[in-house]
């Protein structure tokens, strides 16, 4: 029996070896990134499980004041292939060494090779971080906060859709209907610093009343670019002894831009998102909150590789800037807040030392409409993907 045991060990093993997704995060052409979830489905095995995963490690020193040491996130990425045309992906996400979700679980059947057919716990495709956060695929330390304020990043839901690409004019597809935000999450509410980051329900026990719907275009034609343009329109979900009543429910209208660019040694990048939001006058009233009525952001972004293209490793220095507005309008009595039209700099280094391994350290300038005191913030961190 243990020989049996120890040759099954063995077996599992090797098969976990050879399914492992080999990196390609030191490739800055656009038109050829892919996601974890992306990459494990176009493995090149036959049948059987795929494993990997991402972290980051990170520390955060904002000007005087206490600087932050923190596991952020480690993720565990799991794929099946049961056969040519069925596949199953998950990812279990690790935050701060102590919580843990569910961050994607879908199965996709394959009708053929433009058409996929895809149901479960998904990524929402709005922008471009949402759908690629593994920590080698974009400069600094941190996420654009336009992705956490605004979209917001990690923005998954339960649904179900279709996906696909046509490369003969060099397009991407998708098309899902989701759950949407909760209208009150537990004790939180959808407000103005935030906007609607606290209605995330992200596969736990969610509410559903409406469902939202959501699509995304990738053009990759011309060389060395990829533009995007996304789209997510419903309403978010209230309970049903109370979804008649007025303000239990917001209409959410969100439109997205984003285009990538890279050229030898040089790399851009750039985002607009811009959300509307519906009954947030009856909303705010009934929640005593303080929701804006459209929400708005854009970021640009260049980096530039300091080593020569025949090395593997690379040095990217980067300069982003950031100009978001989650009170970009208000309805009703509510007044205007200034301190959430804000702005950001963030300057910094990508040192990719091999493929899948990144340490980074930027700076950030921080500011808002409202001129209060917003502190400057130093971050350092350590990224893999495997």
């Amino acid at each position: 029996m243990s020989k049996k045991i120890l040759a099954f060990i063995i077996t599992l093993s090797a098969s976990f070896v050879y399914a492992q997704t080999v990196p390609d995060s030191l490739s800055i052409n656009p038109q050829n990134q892919q996601n974890a979830a992306q990459r494990i489905l176009s493995g090149n095995i036959n049948t059987g499980v795929t494993v990997g995963g991402y972290g980051e490690i990170t520390y955060n020193q904002p000007e005087a004041d206490n600087g932050e040491l923190d596991v952020q996130r480690l993720v565990l990425l799991f794929g099946y292939k049961f056969n040519d045309k069925v596949q199953f992906v998950t990812e279990i996400e690790l935050e701060h060494v102590e919580e843990v979700f569910v961050e994607q679980a879908f199965l996709q059947y394959s009708l053929n090779d433009n058409v996929n057919l895809r149901g479960g716990l998904m990524l929402v495709p709005m922008g471009i971080v949402n759908e690629y956060h593994e920590p080698t695929t974009f400069n600094g330390v941190e996420r654009p906060s336009i992705d956490g304020s605004i979209v917001p990043t990690t923005w998954r839901e339960i649904g179900f859709g279709v996906s696909g690409r046509f490369d003969e004019v060099s397009l991407r597809y998708q098309a899902y209907i989701f759950n949407g935000f909760s209208s009150v999450n537990g004790t939180k509410v959808l407000g103005g610093k935030n906007g609607l980051r606290n209605g995330r329900q992200k596969g736990i026990r969610s509410t559903v009343d409406s469902p939202n719907f959501s699509a995304k275009l990738d053009f990759y034609g011309l060389p060395g670019l990829r533009l995007g343009l996304s789209g997510y329109f419903g309403r978010t979900q209230a309970e049903d002894d109370v979804e008649d009543i007025d303000g239990t429910s917001v209409g959410i209208s969100m439109v997205g831009f984003d285009a990538r660019y890279a050229y030898q040694r040089f790399t851009a990048r750039g985002q607009f998102i811009h959300a509307s939001i519906s009954d947030t006058e009856d909303y705010n009233n009934l929640n005593v909150a303080d929701l804006g009525s459209a929400l708005q952001g854009y970021y640009v972004e260049a980096a530039y590789n300091l080593l020569p293209l025949t090395k593997q490793q690379q040095l990217f220095a980067f300069a982003r800037y950031e100009d978001f507005d989650t009170h970009a309008s208000v309805d009703g009595g509510l007044m205007r807040n200034d301190s959430y039209d804000r702005n950001e700099w963030t300057f910094g280094l990508s040192y990719k030392v091999a493929p899948g391994a990144v340490v980074k350290a930027d700076y950030q300038i921080k500011d808002n409409a409202a001129g209060s005191d917003v502190p400057n913030q130093l971050n350092i961190g350590l990224g893999v993907w495997f």
